[in-house]
């Protein structure tokens, strides 16, 4: 598989809420950049950071375009994230279903034909304005 296949079906695990699926795509240390925040090591630890996302939010993704180099061990993609605001989030605004559509991108650093990194981007000002 190479790494543009790879990232594409972790994206149509995560859009078909197949999280076994999705995490099968993983290294076991996993390194994951989240927006704007901390970053956090391991597959388990990852796991239990898509729980809280998919209790908070539900969230499908469209017109996904995926990039590699030429070894295949770098990805990029960019696409667009359609949301409903289902639970409160720590340190966000109150959640009462609210939708939302924001651009979005993701780096990938590709290892033994699995996502060993994964750092993902968009513009959570805009995300508040829309929700709050």
């Amino acid at each position: 598989m190479t790494a543009t296949e790879l990232v594409q079906a972790y994206y149509a695990a995560f859009n078909a809420g197949d999280m076994p699926a999705f995490l099968d795509l993983l290294t076991e240390d996993v390194v994951h950049d989240i927006n704007q925040g901390e970053r956090q090591i391991g597959k388990a630890t990852f796991a239990a950071f898509m729980d809280k996302m998919n209790r908070c939010y539900r969230e499908r993704l469209t017109d996904i375009v995926v990039m590699q180099n030429a070894e295949g061990s770098r990805a990029a993609a960019e696409f667009v994230v359609h949301g409903e605001y289902l639970a409160d989030d720590e340190g966000l605004p109150p959640a009462n279903g609210q939708t939302y559509v924001l651009p979005a991108g993701a780096f990938f650093e590709i290892r033994n034909g699995k996502v060993a990194r994964i750092s993902n981007y968009y513009n959570l000002n805009d995300w508040v304005a829309q929700v709050g």
